[in-house]
Order: C-alpha cells, then sequence, then structure tokens
C-alpha cells in the first residue's frame, strides 16, 4: 500500500501545474446559487465538473436536475464487495462577491498573489471540489485503481441554504447509499488542523413592512403616518433583551444544556485569540449567558443580516417610505425543531402589525442540525491520515456554522459521516477569498492517504 499511496502522491505533484490551471478555470464559473441571475453559470460549473470527472474515470457521470439547482453525481464501484463505499460530499457553488469595490481582483477570474490563489469560491468550497477531483486523478492514473467505492454527490445550492436538496435526498436514497459519507465542505490548517464533527441548524427568513402607498412628504405627513422603518427598527430591538438572550416566546424551550466532557472539548477547541483578531472586536456580546464558546456553539442565535428602506442616496431626502425589509437568520442547535422555531418567529413578528402598517414574513431554508460519531473508525480514518501527514491530529471542534445537508442525512439516512477539508485560506464569504496554494498540494497528500486509511475500515 505504500508504494501505492506514494505513486499517487509523486503524481498530484508532478501535476502541479496543471492541476492549479485547471482549479482557476473551476474558479471562473460565478457559480452563486442565492441569485436567479446565475442560473446559468451555476448549471455550467456542474457540466464541466462531470465532464472533468469523466476525463479522470468516473462512471454514471451526470448533471441531475432538482427543483432548483443541479446535483453533480458520479461513481467508481470496481473495488469489490469486501471494501467500502464512501459517500463524498460537496458543494460548488458560492456566496455573492458583494461588495465588489473591495476585491484587489476580479472574483471570478483567479488571480496568484505572494503564493495565495485569489477568487470567491477559492477556499469554500470548490477547493474541496477540485482537491477530491486531482486526488481520485492522482490515484487513478498513478495505480489504475482506487482503493475503495466511491459515490461523489456535489450540491449546487449549500450556499442557499439547500431548499431542493430534502426531497432529492429523500428520492434518492438507494442511488446515495453507502456506509459512510465524507463531508468535504471544510478547511485544512497545517498549524492547527480542526474537524467539525457538530454545527448549528439554520432558518432564514425576510421581513417586509409596508405603510402608506408611495413614499410621503414627511413635513406634511410627519406625525400622522406610521413609519414603517420605525416598525421595522422596533421590531429588531424587541429579538433580543440586555444580556442578549433571543426573546421570541418558546425559542429556547427544547435548548438542552451540554455535559462536562462536551464543554471540556468544546473550549479545547475555541481559538480565542484568533476570534478576536479575525472580528477587531471584543467577543463580549451576550457574556452573562455562558463562555465565548458556548454561545457561538450551542446556544442558538437570531441575526439581521441585512436591513434597507428609504433614501440611501447623498444628502438628505424628506420623506416616510412606503416600506421596510430586513433579513434574518436563526442557528439552531439539537432539538430545536426548525419548523417550529420559523412558525414561531413569523407569529411573534406579524404580531407587529397594525391598523395602518402590514407585516408579512417569508421563510426560506430551514435546515437541522448535525453531529458526528467523534470515537468511530471513520474518524480515525481522517485523523491517522492527518497525522501522517503534518505530524499531529485534528482537534474536534464544534461548529457554529451550518451544512443543512449534513442535518438531512442524519434524519433520513443515517449513515455514519466523517469530514476532511482541503483549503487554508480567509476571507471566506467576504472579499478577497483566497487559498494556500502549498498547503492545498499538502492537503492533497493528506486526502490520498484518507481515502486509503477509509479502504481498511470494515463495511
Amino acid at each position: 500500500m505504500t508504494d501505492t499511496i506514494q505513486a499517487a502522491i509523486q503524481y498530484a505533484h508532478h501535476h502541479k501545474e496543471e492541476s492549479i490551471e485547471g482549479f482557476m478555470k473551476l474558479l471562473s464559473f460565478a457559480s452563486i446559487s442565492a441569485d436567479p441571475a446565475y442560473k446559468k453559470d451555476v448549471r455550467a460549473c456542474a457540466e464541466w465538473i462531470v465532464a472533468e470527472l469523466k476525463r479522470i474515470g468516473f462512471e454514471n457521470c451526470q448533471v441531475i436536475n432538482t427543483d432548483g439547482h443541479p446535483v453533480v453525481y458520479a461513481d467508481w464501484l470496481h473495488a469489490g464487495d469486501d471494501k467500502p463505499t464512501v459517500l463524498v460530499y460537496d458543494h460548488y457553488d458560492v456566496q455573492p462577491v458583494d461588495p465588489l469595490p473591495l476585491w484587489n481582483s476580479e472574483p471570478f477570474t483567479a488571480e496568484i498573489r505572494e503564493g495565495k490563489l485569489y477568487a470567491r469560491g477559492a477556499t469554500d468550497n470548490k477547493a474541496g471540489v477540485w482537491g477530491n477531483l486531482k486526488v481520485f486523478e492522482a490515484m487513478l492514473a498513478a495505480n489504475g485503481t482506487l482503493p475503495l467505492n466511491i459515490k461523489f454527490f456535489i450540491e449546487g445550492e449549500e450556499e442557499s441554504g439547500s431548499p431542493s436538496m430534502e426531497p432529492f435526498v429523500a428520492a434518492h436514497k438507494d442511488l446515495l447509499k453507502a456506509d459512510v459519507l465524507l463531508n468535504c465542505d471544510g478547511g485544512y490548517d497545517p498549524k492547527n488542523p480542526e474537524i467539525y464533527y457538530a454545527g448549528r441548524g439554520i432558518i432564514s427568513a425576510e421581513v417586509k413592512v409596508t405603510g402608506p402607498k408611495a413614499d410621503l412628504h414627511s413635513g406634511q405627513y410627519g406625525g400622522v403616518v406610521q413609519n414603517p422603518l420605525h416598525v421595522a427598527g422596533k421590531i429588531i430591538g424587541s429579538f433580543h433583551d440586555a444580556a442578549g438572550r433571543v426573546q421570541i416566546p418558546g425559542y429556547h424551550d427544547a435548548v438542552a444544556s451540554v455535559d462536562a466532557a462536551e464543554q471540556e472539548r468544546i473550549q479545547a477547541g475555541w481559538q480565542a485569540e484568533k476570534m478576536k483578531t479575525e472580528a477587531g472586536v471584543e467577543l463580549s456580546w451576550g457574556s452573562t449567558i455562558a463562555s465565548d464558546a458556548e454561545r457561538a456553539t450551542v446556544y442558538p442565535t437570531l441575526d439581521i443580516n441585512g436591513i434597507w428602506g428609504g433614501y440611501q442616496g447623498p444628502g438628505s431626502k424628506t420623506i416616510i417610505p412606503a416600506e421596510a425589509s430586513f433579513k434574518v437568520t436563526m442557528r439552531l442547535v439539537p432539538h430545536q425543531n426548525p419548523h417550529e422555531i420559523a412558525q414561531a418567529f413569523k407569529k411573534y413578528v406579524e404580531s407587529f402589525a397594525t391598523e395602518t402598517v402590514k407585516v408579512t414574513v417569508k421563510i426560506g431554508e430551514e435546515a437541522y442540525p448535525f453531529a458526528m460519531d467523534t470515537d468511530s473508525i471513520y474518524m480515525d480514518a481522517v485523523q491517522q491520515a492527518l497525522e501522517s501527514t503534518l505530524g499531529k491530529r485534528a482537534k474536534l471542534v464544534r461548529a457554529g456554522g451550518s451544512i443543512p445537508i449534513l442535518g438531512m442525512f442524519n434524519r433520513l439516512i443515517g449513515v455514519p459521516m466523517t469530514g476532511f477539508g482541503y483549503g487554508e485560506g480567509e476571507n471566506i464569504h467576504s472579499p478577497n477569498e483566497y487559498v494556500v496554494i502549498d498547503t492545498f498540494f499538502d492537503a492533497l497528500e493528506a486526502g490520498i492517504r484518507l481515502y486509503h486509511n477509509l479502504a481498511e475500515t470494515k463495511k
């Protein structure tokens, strides 16, 4: 096995220039799933990935339509019935690029500066897609085979909440059947490796406050017509108490405290200085509720992501706006039901309507939390690969973010899960996202070792 691993690693390094060139092509697709204007770009990206999978030797390579953006599926199932089948999960869609003026280069024209590859999706999560493609290509090209059976499932909606994925997963259980799911939507930190073993669920919503039939002159109507922006501000101001606790009725009813062992694991994985440095401010909001690490991972949240209404140009415009809107996301923890919380939120917010102001709530995504078995043979396979490559094992970290599809797999299929990421970089979801090139190729080494380790696990 050592010879086959080394042969694949050598292939990956010997084809570095071609890999970077292909990565830059993948990054050129504006696969922004949240914006309907990019629907064709999303599909073009999916079709390009399918062509690459066919080129390196995968079978059943296809773009599968959903109610939203398409799924990419391919498999290689020739390792034998005695070898495990791994369902590899990635997503090829990316976040919007706004604010565009803050980018130092074009978001979809990848640029290399000082050993870093800059583009939207460079880390999240096209590094995962391209990393796996290059690992599989290296093993097939160097050895003519893979050490285990692979099903490759690449989503096109993760960055917009995976709205079409639950019915897709439910309808394709046989296609997605495997011994273990490997989540590759994550990063690769050679200095402080981490594995996210759990994450919060999510609800997104948009609130619209509608008042007069048109913008009104504030001198004529101020004081006699209720201002939608004032109502929006009142609603937002009511969401938290002074300590930072969410005030939606029933919001915390199902929240369970974690045991001492879990608290210790959460604290061990918390990088306080890194978080503070990246935030640029003290992490003091809600400090009386629980520790920073717990508030960021095992407590639910409610945040305003954007607000608009009225005049926003230079100078002033004396109006009472006809409407105001704001967007919300809520992060959920185990035992919270997304549908129940969403309906409680909707009922609470719409109760602010008056005789002159209408308040409506549109619920978007509703996703459950996810959790992995931290003591599984599959998690150990990842740890061994990292130890062989980096000389150290990863910390097990509970994530504050969400990966909706993993919660779906927990509930709908029940397949064991573990995780591995390929990209070291920063500015995920922000301008000037980048991945460190040299580290990406180190991650390919770890990925090759990982699949050989997984091949040795019992079905």
